[in-house]
């Protein structure tokens, strides 16, 4: 059994599981979340909480998307959970790349929060919207997805970086005339308990969302099969399947951080629907198109000994043939894009940035 076992007073051996975080207010938020669910679940469990700094976190002043790719804000703590010095990590799905390294697995995805992006104005547009605010008022994004769609459906707005978590963030805009909103995500405002900053919340025709985002995963080893079986009840099956198409999506075009991805998917029924597109950095150049697959929850879960990982998702307690038909549809929706020219807008993007 992997964990360490701690001996109590009583005599009752209880199982310590040390879960890594980011230091950040939001991280050590979203950590607690998972903490407390799992608490509920296995009460004689004992939760550690260990805290660390990510590169992400000591590079404040350069633009993500310069930096490079995914691992920013997940290398160190991978590195902890290699070195057995945690047994779990959450993360916010977006930031976890589509391939993880070998030996390592998200083991739970929980209930999406709204994934959509919200607009945050500087306290003097209160009651503004982006279609509203003055021409030429400075929107502040690190975000190249959020800028290329705005870029496009604002073109009367400038955009421009701003770092940070989001305390940061938030503070820039607030005690600064640089900017006159920002665009955030909508969980972390409301997993901040800032659901009163959002002043507009941006529907998939202004800006559609991350692959990820809005959603919470627990990293595990592979190998630690009763820690994966303890968190797998976490799993939420619809935000599963939309994340699984989601992230194959992205997987199969080659997305990184450092290019404009963007989607938006829904289940209806037992319909898996997927939104994806691809945009030029200046937000001209776009190829979308959108496609929909049955994920009939039957339930076969997968019972081979060797079990199914779905872009670097373990989920073997949701339908095999549901997660299949997820993933398909997220490289089919990728392949469609990639014969319409795809290739060339995401290579045009990413030699852009990189020479910025």
């Amino acid at each position: 059994m992997s964990g360490n076992v701690s001996q109590e007073g009583n005599g009752k051996v209880s199982r310590v599981i040390r879960m890594g975080t980011r230091k950040s207010q939001l991280a050590r938020i979203q950590t607690d979340s998972v903490a407390s669910r799992l608490k509920e679940l296995y009460p004689d469990v004992r939760l550690e909480i260990v805290a660390m700094s990510t590169i992400g976190d000591k590079i404040l002043d350069t633009a993500l998307s310069k930096i490079g790719e995914k691992s920013l804000f997940t290398k160190e703590l991978e590195n902890a959970l290699e070195r057995n010095e945690v047994d779990i990590v959450v993360h916010s799905l977006k930031d976890l790349p589509t391939s993880l390294p070998t030996g390592f697995t998200i083991g739970a995805i929980l209930q999406r929060e709204n994934p959509h992006d919200a607009v945050v104005l500087h306290p003097k547009n209160a009651g503004l919207t982006l279609d509203s605010l003055p021409e030429k008022s400075v929107i502040g994004t690190s975000s190249l997805r959020r800028a290329a769609q705005l870029k496009k459906r604002f073109p009367q707005l400038e955009f421009e970086n701003i770092r940070g978590n989001l305390n940061t963030r938030l503070k820039k805009l607030d005690e600064k005339d640089d900017y006159a909103a920002i665009i955030l995500a909508a969980a972390g405002l409301k997993r901040m308990g800032w659901e009163n900053r959002i002043s507009q919340i941006l529907g998939p025709e202004d800006c559609m969302y991350a692959v990820g985002q809005g959603a919470l995963a627990v990293e595990v080893r592979a190998q630690d099969r009763d820690i994966l079986e303890m968190v797998s009840v976490l799993h939420h099956p619809d935000t599963v399947l939309r994340c699984i198409s989601e992230r194959a999506f992205l997987k199969q075009l080659e997305g990184g951080c450092s290019v404009p991805v963007a989607v938006h998917t829904e289940v209806k029924g037992s319909m898996l629907y997927l939104t994806g597109a691809v945009y030029s950095l200046d937000g001209a150049d776009c190829l979308k198109d959108s496609m929909q697959t049955c994920v009939e929850i039957d339930n076969k879960v997968s019972e081979s000994a060797q079990e199914c990982v779905h872009v670097a998702v373990t989920a073997n307690n949701i339908s095999s043939s549901a997660l299949d038909a997820a993933e398909k549809l997220g490289m089919n929706l990728a392949n469609v894009l990639l014969d319409k020219g795809a290739k060339d807008i995401l290579t045009t993007a990413r030699k852009l940035n990189d020479a910025r």
